[in-house]
């Protein structure tokens, strides 16, 4: 990779974002364009998790296995650790969770392995959040992803879990069940995209959960509750060519990749803020995000995380994987590009500082593992 000047960030100073967003505020801020799309300004208000002067939480639970009573156990014990979540749906009851299905049904895991096992993020993790949504209140919930391939929902075991819950699949590849996609504005502190083309839906929701696996990123370093937001808009309107099928777009020339990409997780995160995150890092995978890279292998940590400042989140796994979460390029894992996570605390997102977060449940120390870093 080409050398990156990192001495310019355009973030700095920048106001802090607010990750409630009312349905019905929303809509009365939103306009009606022509053919049906719907133009709209998901602005963070000035507040953020932190504003009241209260230390952000994120809580840890160990899990052996993905066994469904375990799983739904420990993310319940994690939910009561951080204060319930019924401030989540204090402005109403339609949930969104994204998940991360990345790489496609024709990429093969590991000999001994599944892609749900390491890199994609297990279906019973979804289930008992769905599930504890449900008793907080939620009454639609979206199961949501673009998904390379739309035989990845049953591949993964995705349909059955939005069978037995009530939840909907969005592919949001697609602007179905809509007329046309949205074209959804970020805010004033964006640094690339002024907006992006999105599924509707993402304008019409009273709660977003993220719920992405812990591993580490080539580019990204880790990836975790921020980054899983790279799959909020279909491929093909991001593509540097006709031929690619990935968002080129997004990872720019290679000689700018390592500043791009965190930056696009800025805005994404920016344009449709994270209310609740849950990391799955019971079995996982370290060296990459998945078997296409060369250094990838699988690990088996144990634990899950969950917090309501995604920054905090990320940072509190980014730590039990035995890495500083306010390091920076050239240091690992940001041995491709720059933090995303520090962009993110610049932005008043929140805050990667461990010693800013309470830590709730089992410590950092004793979940945490030393992963490989993506090479």
């Amino acid at each position: 990779m080409k050398s990156l000047n990192y001495s310019h960030h355009p973030c700095q100073g920048a106001q802090h974002a607010s990750y409630l967003h009312s349905r019905r505020q929303f809509i009365q801020n939103a306009g009606l364009a022509a053919a049906g799309l719907l133009l709209a300004g998901c602005q963070p208000q000035n507040s953020a998790p932190t504003s009241t002067g209260k230390s952000p939480m994120v809580a840890i639970a160990k899990a052996a296995t993905y066994d469904r009573a375990l799983v739904k156990k420990q993310v319940q014990a994690m939910f009561d650790g951080i204060g319930g979540i019924a401030d989540v749906l204090a402005h109403g009851n339609r949930v969104a969770i994204k998940v991360n299905l990345t790489g496609g049904v024709n990429n093969k895991p590991l000999p001994g392995t599944t892609e749900i096992e390491t890199y994609i993020t297990h279906p019973e993790v979804v289930r008992a959040v769905i599930e504890l949504l449900r008793d907080a209140g939620a009454k639609d919930v979206f199961i949501v992803e673009a998904a390379y391939e739309p035989e990845s929902w049953a591949h993964y075991g995705y349909l059955d879990v939005a069978k037995d819950t009530g939840a909907k699949i969005i592919d949001l590849t697609d602007f179905a069940p809509y007329k046309g996609f949205a074209e959804v504005k970020t805010t004033t502190q964006h640094t690339i995209y002024e907006k992006f083309t999105m599924n509707p839906l993402l304008t019409e929701l009273d709660a977003f959960v993220s719920i992405s696996k812990m591993k580490c990123h080539n580019v990204a370093g880790v990836t975790h509750s921020m980054k899983n937001l790279f799959g909020l808009v279909p491929y093909r309107y991001y593509t540097l060519n006709s031929r690619d099928t990935y968002r080129s777009a997004f990872h720019g020339q290679s000689s700018e990749t390592g500043k791009r990409v965190p930056h696009v997780i800025m805005d994404l995160n920016l344009t449709r803020p994270v209310t609740l995150s849950v990391i799955d890092g019971i079995l996982s995978s370290e060296g990459g995000e998945g078997p296409w890279i060369s250094s990838f292998g699988a690990v088996k940590p144990g634990v899950l995380f969950a917090g309501k400042d995604p920054v905090a989140t990320d940072a509190v796994a980014t730590a039990a994987m035995g890495f500083d979460p306010t390091a920076d390029y050239p240091n690992k894992p940001f041995l491709h590009g720059i933090n995303h996570m520090n962009l993110a605390a610049k932005l008043g997102i929140g805050t990667n500082l461990l010693n800013e977060i309470k830590v709730v449940g089992e410590t950092i120390n004793n979940v945490k593992m030393d992963f490989k870093p993506s090479f």
